[in-house]
């Protein structure tokens, strides 16, 4: 039909700004929840998690098989698989603030080094320690997101610091990162 602006894609390799764009957050089949964005995010945590998903029709009875005889359906690629933790927190929709760096430590999160007070340039968002921040470059470039060791409160506090004046300006021994690599997602 041509009135038809939905477009069959047979394989995705990965979710990316594309991808996303394709999608219009409704669903037309009035089938599933959420409309097709979330099941963009899903494929991509999917991807991110080193797992194949698909996307099929549940209109007609016995999809699964339908799909095994036909391959009428996308097939998402599973990506090179980082580990279920960090697939999970980059796919997570929603962020409780963000935190600018500077362009040091924009390289050394892109080198897999945590993100230190130091590098830290700008507080935004009212968070509590292990919520989820994204992590920006002075452009608003989205550089990562992670699970932050500091609430806003006291992130304000130690903008710019080395890690030898955080016990006097916090009041108490500091933790070795704003956010630790092993909490954080390169985006």
């Amino acid at each position: 039909d041509s009135t038809n602006k939905e477009q069959l894609i047979g394989t995705v390799d990965l979710v990316d700004d594309n991808i996303m764009a394709m999608a219009d957050g409704s669903s037309s089949s009035g089938l599933g929840s959420g409309g097709m964005i979330s099941k963009l995010e899903a494929a991509k945590i999917a991807n991110l998690a080193g797992i194949e998903m698909s996307i099929i029709s549940g209109k007609e009875d016995h999809p699964l098989e339908r799909y095994a005889r036909t391959d009428i359906g996308t097939l998402f690629k599973a990506g090179d698989g980082i580990n279920a933790h960090k697939a999970w927190l980059s796919g997570l929709l929603t962020s409780a603030g963000t935190i600018t760096v500077d362009s040091g430590a924009v390289e050394a999160l892109q080198s897999g080094n945590s993100l230190l007070a130091a590098g830290i340039v700008t507080i935004n968002g009212d968070f509590e320690r292990s919520d989820v921040v994204e992590i920006l470059d002075v452009d608003g470039l989205k550089v990562a997101r992670g699970l932050v060791e500091y609430d806003s409160i006291d992130c304000v506090k130690i903008i710019g610091c080395r890690s030898s004046q955080m016990e006097t300006l916090l009041g108490y021994a500091p933790r070795s990162a704003v956010v630790h690599r092993n909490q954080m997602v390169l985006v």
